[in-house]
């Protein structure tokens, strides 16, 4: 697929984004926003995936740590067919068919159900553990949150990964540097990210989160990494793509009002 490509599709997921968020009156617009071209370049490029045989053994698995950015994961899985798109206006809705965080037991192509913060990674571990003893060849993929590395429990995985070798294991740190109450650096500074990462046994790789040809790049670059997991720090925008909500830290849970959401899609229409 061409660059074009994957740009008009990044865009179509941001008004979806904004449709949905608005729509159910609640959600977190900020940080579904940074990561679309993360997810969409792992789904439409990367990744081994079907959505007919969604529990094909061999498949590539995605795990969703930081979970409150569920609207930019449906938005993709509509788009391979997973489930009906009518679902989308139904998110956070009382008997909807997607939760605010995503839910494996009831939707489709959902790997694992997220969203308490810090707990994906030590998931993803699991998968990929798994797939070494069985002799597998298919790779695990984590997307964290910048403020959610403060829990614990990430630093323990991290430590794990390493212990087991997991070289079919990346982690990808959506790196927009706000969290719900402030900077990551004021909350608890987790700088510096490279060496930390080096310091546990990481692969560390770096990219403009929002470059298609960058991130096409350095994902090829984690498949050939062996011995050890791969980290790639993705510099990102909290709210990239919307001009009032980028690098503005009230967007972090806050569902824009039908005017605000009318502005927004206007300047993504452009």
């Amino acid at each position: 697929m061409k660059i074009n490509q994957l740009q008009e599709i990044a865009e179509d997921i941001r008004r979806d984004i904004i449709m949905m968020i608005t729509k159910a009156g609640s959600g977190h617009p900020g940080g579904s926003l940074s990561c679309v071209e993360i997810l969409a370049t792992l789904y439409f490029e990367i990744m081994n995936h079907n959505p007919k045989k969604p529990d094909l053994p061999d498949r590539d698995r995605l795990i969703l740590s930081k979970g409150h950015a569920a609207p930019t994961l449906y938005s993709i899985l509509t788009k391979f067919g997973y489930f009906p798109r009518e679902w989308l206006w139904e998110l956070r809705k009382i008997k909807g068919k997607l939760q605010g965080h995503p839910y494996s037991i009831t939707t489709p192509g959902v790997e694992a159900s997220t969203g308490s913060l810090g707990q994906g990674l030590s998931f993803a571990n699991g998968i990929a553990l798994a797939g070494k003893l069985d002799k597998k060849d298919y790779r695990v993929y984590c997307v964290l949150g910048d403020g959610e590395i403060g829990e614990g429990q990430v630093w323990e995985a991290s430590m794990t990964a390493s212990r087991y070798k997991l070289d079919n294991l990346c982690a990808v740190l959506d790196h927009n540097r706000l969290q719900i109450d402030g900077t990551i650096k004021e909350i608890k500074n987790p700088y510096p990210l490279r060496e930390k990462w080096e310091a546990f046994g990481w692969k560390v790789l770096e990219v403009d989160g929002h470059n298609f040809k960058e991130l096409l790049s350095v994902f090829e670059k984690a498949k050939g990494v062996k011995k050890m997991p791969t980290m790639i720090i993705a510099n990102t925008v909290k709210g990239k793509g919307v001009s009032f909500m980028e690098n503005k830290l009230e967007w972090h849970g806050r569902a824009p009002t039908e005017e605000e959401a009318q502005k927004a899609l206007e300047e993504l229409n452009e």
